[in-house]
């Protein structure tokens, strides 16, 4: 692993993690090439970053889990070929179910390079500490549908101010939102701007 990089359950205390990727729970049905393991690794800023929005959720009586962070560039690749492929139906319904696999990337659910390649990004929601539950979001990670948006019409107020609990921890910690993924944070100061990495997650 890059010098830089560290496993973000390593480096905060108290977060939850499940990799979708290395897992068959994910867009393509089955896990990714480059995750090897069901780790979230980050580098040691995104880490640090991390460890303050842990705190501030904390204070709201929130924990982090996180579904994804480092990605590397192979498993990018990956998604590329997935989406010139012939539909299947078998993840479609619960991942895609208004758009085509090809207009993932044209309408920005999917980038061919991705912020989470520069080890920036970390896909995550909240989970209220007494009881373990998830906090409902209005859908769940990578649906790749309008409803995702932040402001997204048809979501409970409930789900809108569960959505904006998120925002505010993360953006309070250095984190900038994606307009098409709740779920979605890009540290702001990111230390590899230019690099997209590609050592496996193992």
């Amino acid at each position: 692993m890059h010098g830089d990089f560290v496993f973000v359950d390593e480096f905060v205390s108290g977060i939850r993690w499940d990799a979708k990727y290395a897992t068959w729970d994910n867009f393509t049905g089955k896990p990714v090439p480059g995750y090897l393991a069901n780790r979230v690794v980050g580098t040691k800023a995104l880490c640090a970053a991390l460890g303050r929005a842990r705190v501030e959720a904390a204070a709201l009586g929130f924990g982090l889990l996180v579904w994804d962070g480092y990605r590397p560039q192979r498993a990018v690749d990956c998604f590329i070929r997935w989406s010139t492929q012939p539909e299947d139906g078998r993840t479609k319904p619960r991942h895609y179910p208004n758009i085509d696999r090809a207009e993932m990337f044209e309408r920005g659910y999917v980038a061919a390079k991705s912020s989470h390649s520069r080890g920036a990004a970390v896909d995550l929601t909240l989970y209220h500490l007494d009881t373990g539950e998830l906090v409902p979001m209005g859908g769940d990670h990578d649906l790749m549908d309008p409803v995702s948006h932040h402001g997204a019409d048809g979501i409970s107020r409930v789900e809108a101010r569960n959505r904006e609990h998120l925002r505010s921890i993360m953006t309070a910690c250095g984190f900038a939102p994606y307009d098409c993924e709740w779920w979605h944070y890009t540290l702001e100061d990111e230390p590899h701007p230019e690099t997209y990495f590609d050592f496996p997650i193992v």
